[in-house]
């Protein structure tokens, strides 16, 4: 799979606006990248960076048949005049929902579906040869629906790629992935660039993906591409892209608190432990690592880190050598959980982390009795959920959807609160709502339709649904999945406000930033099982159990690491207090701004 043809992308004082909206979403925008650049499009949420995107396929403006102003040209083809089906040979796309593009039972013939429409008699050795490219040997005749996140997300990949586009453009590629499925995913488009010439194109949150991986940075902002630069130079622009509502890796953060000279700060971890190294400060000392929750002396708790209350009460709810295994139609039983045991007790603030596929959701949903185990006990309150319905658990337990617009069935987000209130048979009902939308900030979009609100709103709502019902315990699986700073931000706030009425809070996450900076206790699966479980500093210290678990603790803990720090740092304010307690180091040559 090689690439000689025309790769680049030019986009001059290009517009669009949707049918039906009064402003235009791009607007006399322009941008140059290069053939065999591999660039990020940064921005915020509603910047325009998607629909810029989706300019390059011909999407925009065929299948959308907005107002239209400008000139894209994509591998020497205007796309005005070429066809959506003549470009996707030309442009290979995986979208941020990348279930959606999925459209085939197998994954060969989900592979197979472009070169077979387009007529390509080597259809055959094209699905062999771009599965082979990407890992996926002998999934052929897997179903897709069987498949792990992850592998899905490599299944939309192999499908864009099956007619060898000299472009590839991926939205959000580390989104619903764990840490180590999205690195994958990121080495796969490395290669992709580096040996076959691919000009890779991704939509980018994940600043430190952004610096390891691409050449330049496209910000997108109010609809035009505000400037183009060099990683190194990009990422040093904090006011730029924190106005975007993005966050600069954690490395230039903790950098950003200790130079104030306008240097130019580092923007990768290598770069920041050769920085950082000439500094003088105390690493601390090691000591044994235990990871089953006991306690083992020498690594105390950051000092305003709450302490979870695992010593005293009954547990709220107990899994008791759990077993859980799914049908599937071909490999038979496949287990998720293996003889799981595992407590969660008030006031804990428990992080559930694991690899994709690793058994988070069907935790979270065994706790709720919506899935029965096929071995073992789950107790909630000391009732055996085998024996009640999922609805009498309610009362205790609240499940909060990785997609909060699930949650939402009404015309307005009141309504939607009242409604699970009146079908349990709530007395107060109005008193409760106002209670709940007071509590949760709601009062300005309680008339709205949650499933028109933002994701960050849709979280506040969804558990303003949640937690109207007084439960112990509220289940957040994926919170801040897809979200910019400000969004996540905003489900950080509620994470922390639902802490205030409810006894214990559990999130499945991916996003171990968040799981280093809130969580009491860190809870990782792995095979079926719990392989850790501890605060938050020993769990992300023990690397060995993290990388069997296919997890990479979050930057500012693998920089403290690689420092020598111990305990480790978990927020950037930490290590940075802990490195910036000597003198600043001579200045280096001026940066491009702050």
């Amino acid at each position: 799979m090689t690439t000689t043809r025309d790769a680049g992308i030019d986009v001059e004082g290009l517009s669009f606006r949707y049918p039906g909206s009064d402003e235009c979403v791009l607007r006399s925008t322009d941008l140059r990248i290069d053939p065999g650049e591999f660039v990020a499009v940064l921005g915020g949420n509603g910047s325009g960076k998607t629909t810029l995107c989706k300019a390059f396929n011909g999407i925009i403006p065929h299948f959308y048949e907005g107002e239209f102003d400008g000139e894209v040209t994509i591998a020497g083809r205007d796309t005005r005049e070429a066809s959506v089906s003549d470009l996707s040979t030309h442009v290979g796309y995986v979208f941020q929902e990348f279930d959606n593009q999925l459209v085939s039972p197998t994954v060969f013939e989900e592979v197979a579906f472009g070169p077979v429409n387009h007529g390509r008699d080597d259809y055959r050795e094209r699905v062999h040869r771009t599965l082979s490219l990407l890992g996926l040997d002998g999934m052929d005749d897997r179903f897709v629906w069987e498949l792990s996140g992850g592998q899905k997300h490599l299944v939309a990949l192999a499908a864009a790629l099956s007619l060898d586009p000299e472009i590839l453009v991926v939205d959000e590629p580390a989104a619903q992935l764990d840490p180590v499925n999205a690195r994958e995913t990121y080495d796969h488009l490395a290669r992709l660039n580096d040996e076959h010439g691919k000009t890779v194109v991704t939509i980018e949150h994940h600043t430190e993906f952004i610096a390891e991986y691409c050449d330049s940075v496209a910000l997108v902002e109010d609809g035009c591409v505000a400037w183009k630069e060099p990683v190194d130079v990009a990422l040093n622009r904090l006011e730029d892209i924190r106005a975007q509502d993005v966050h600069p890796p954690q490395v230039t953060r903790v950098a950003e608190r200790l130079f104030d000279d306008n240097r130019d700060l580092p923007v990768t971890l290598r770069d920041g432990v050769r920085r950082f190294s000439a500094l003088d400060f105390d690493g601390g000392t090691k000591g044994d690592q235990t990871l089953d929750g006991g306690e083992s002396g020498h690594r105390g708790e950051s000092p305003d880190r709450k302490r979870s209350s695992n010593d005293g009460g009954d547990p709220i709810v107990s899994f008791e050598n759990v077993s859980h295994s799914y049908r599937t139609l071909r490999e038979g039983d496949e287990q998720v959980l293996n003889g799981l045991s595992l407590e969660f007790r008030a006031a804990d603030r428990i992080a559930l982390v694991g690899s994709n596929g690793a058994g988070k959701s069907t935790l979270l949903k065994l706790a709720t009795g919506v899935e029965k185990p096929s071995e073992g006990t789950v107790t909630v309150d000391g009732v055996d959920t085998a024996g009640v319905l999922p609805e009498q658990l309610a009362e205790d337990v609240v499940y909060v959807h990785q997609n909060p617009e699930e949650m939402f069935i009404e015309d307005e987000v009141r309504a939607d609160v009242a409604h699970y209130l009146r079908e349990r048979g709530v007395d107060g009902i109005e008193e409760r709502v106002d209670d709940v939308i007071e509590f949760f900030d709601l009062g300005a979009l309680q008339h709205r339709d949650g499933r028109l609100l933002s994701v960050g709103q849709q979280r506040r709502a969804s558990l303003a649904i949640g937690l109207a019902t007084d439960p112990s315990v509220v289940l957040l699986d994926e919170p801040t999945g897809s979200l910019d700073l400000a969004s996540r931000e905003e489900v950080g706030r509620t994470i922390e406000r639902a802490g205030q009425r409810v006894e214990t809070v559990v999130i499945a996450t991916h996003d171990l930033e968040l799981a280093a900076e809130w969580a009491t206790r860190v809870v990782v699966l792995d095979g079926g099982q719990v392989v850790a479980d501890g605060p938050p500093e020993r769990v992300f210290s023990a690397v060995d159990v993290l990388q069997r678990a296919n997890l990479r603790p979050p930057q500012v803990v693998r920089l403290s690491d690689l420092l020598g720090l111990s305990p480790v740092a978990l927020t950037v304010s930490e290590l940075a207090e802990r490195l910036g307690a000597v003198e600043t180091p001579p200045a280096a040559t001026p940066g491009a701004g702050r």
